[in-house]
């Protein structure tokens, strides 16, 4: 008797130590180590590359989505601008000066023209249009006959056709920035309108010249063959063994077809 009950108290001692020994046994197995200070877990490297390999695909989606923006924009670029010719009809305004010693007038013309391009870029204009206003001219003392039918204001008129280069210099599918440069002849008509009084000693006399247009012009495109011009323009002139340096606009619609 007195051994079974030394052999139940020493059970009673042992069983309770082994449970404890296994339970931190199976705790120390399913959790893994904590890592010393400044050691990395083999984990983390594999964590970083789902995310850096899908930063590059964002950017790769990216990239694509702006290639595919550039290519749309240079297809409807070359649809619009790539046509051979060109024609357009407009309006336009002209301060000009008909005499030495009066104000400048105001004309207003229309203009027509038609462009013959080479390239996206480059071409070749030919440009006709008519000018039209009517100058103050007070009663002058040396020509009492102007006083005295009252011709204050007379007819006056300008005829021109000019040819030069235009260069297309900022191209979008919406709109063009252009410059072109032309001279070439004009022709004045200056005392039609006067009753056969001249030129009632302050206009010029009728004659042909020369004149040159400088001009920057924008286009707004309504359609690939269609847009709207409006040209600031400087216009020369010669008439009188004198220059005159014009400042004026012209606006206008045009048409394109015909492909390169």
């Amino acid at each position: 008797m007195p051994s079974s009950r030394r052999l139940a108290l020493l059970l009673a001692l042992v069983l309770p130590a082994l449970c404890a020994l296994q339970a931190e046994s199976s705790s120390s197995s399913s959790n893994p180590a904590t890592p010393a200070p400044g050691q990395e877990t083999p984990s983390q490297p594999q964590a970083q590359q789902p995310a850096a390999t899908q930063s590059q695909g964002q950017l790769s989606v990216q990239a694509r989505i702006k290639a595919r923006r550039e290519a749309r924009r240079v297809t409807a670029i070359h649809e619009i601008y790539d046509h051979l010719y060109e024609g357009y009809v407009g309006a336009g305004y002209l301060r000009f000066t008909p005499g030495v010693t009066l104000q400048r007038v105001n004309e207003y013309d229309w203009n027509g023209g038609f462009t013959r391009y080479f390239s996206e870029r480059m071409g070749v204009t030919l440009d006709g249009r008519g000018y039209f206003g009517t100058p103050f001219i007070e009663p002058q003392q040396g020509t009492p006959a102007a006083g005295s039918v009252g011709l204050t204001k007379p007819a006056i008129s300008q005829y021109a056709a000019l040819i030069g280069p235009t260069y297309r210099f900022y191209l979008q599918p919406r709109y063009s920035i252009s410059g072109r440069v032309m001279g070439g002849y004009t022709r004045g008509n200056f005392t039609g309108d006067t009753n056969g009084l001249g030129t009632l000693g302050v206009l010029y006399p009728d004659a042909s010249t020369f004149a040159a247009s400088a001009s920057i012009f924008a286009e707004y495109n309504i359609s690939p063959g269609l847009g709207l011009r409006v040209a600031p323009e400087y216009y020369l002139t010669g008439f009188g063994s004198t220059m005159q340096n014009n400042l004026g606009f012209t606006a206008g619609i045009v048409y394109r077809f015909g492909k390169q």
